[in-house]
């Protein structure tokens, strides 16, 4: 049985968890948020498997480009996804890829996007279920009128990521 190898690194926006299942980031996420349990608790059941605070090889190569993310150096990522959910949170999330680095969606039209108008809860709530944080850009979706709303990360970190990529000044 494989297991996720986890470590922890103390970023210059917050503290954020790193997992790699089978040389793929499964979770890049934030300590300390709400759901910090539940998501654990759901990765590891769809996994089938369990945490293990060990170093793998995969830590090194997302912590630099978070580096060089943080420091505006980079705005693509290079690195195995591995996403643990529904069929309907995962392809929320593959919708979040397509949000281009400095511009921001609302939650209304990311389920137009995904042909679910109707369905704007459920897709913000796959949106905050997101366990891929900043490579998943969940960060990039705001509320209709153009205000910050909910973040793993808290508002301070979206206001962060935001700014880093100079979306904030659009909003």
């Amino acid at each position: 049985m494989s297991n996720i190898f986890i470590k922890s690194y103390k970023s210059s926006l917050g503290d954020i968890l790193i997992g790699i299942y089978e040389n793929q980031l499964c979770i890049l996420d934030w300590q300390y948020r709400k759901q910090r349990d539940a998501i654990d608790m759901r990765v590891t059941k769809l996994l089938a498997t369990s945490f293990i605070i060990e170093h793998h090889q995969l830590h090194d190569i997302v912590i630099e480009q978070l580096e060089e993310y943080f420091t505006k150096k980079r705005k693509h990522f290079n690195i195995p996804l591995l996403f643990t959910g529904t069929d309907f949170q995962k392809e929320v999330w593959n919708e979040l890829l397509n949000i281009p680095y400095g511009q921001t969606i609302s939650y209304l039209t990311l389920s137009r996007k995904l042909q679910k108008e109707k369905a704007i809860r459920a897709v913000a709530s796959a949106n905050g279920a997101n366990a891929i944080s900043i490579l998943v850009p969940c960060h990039r979706v705001i509320a209709t009128d153009g205000k910050l709303t909910g973040y793993a990360g808290g508002l301070t970190a979206k206001k962060k990521l935001l700014l880093i990529e100079g979306a904030f000044s659009l909003l």
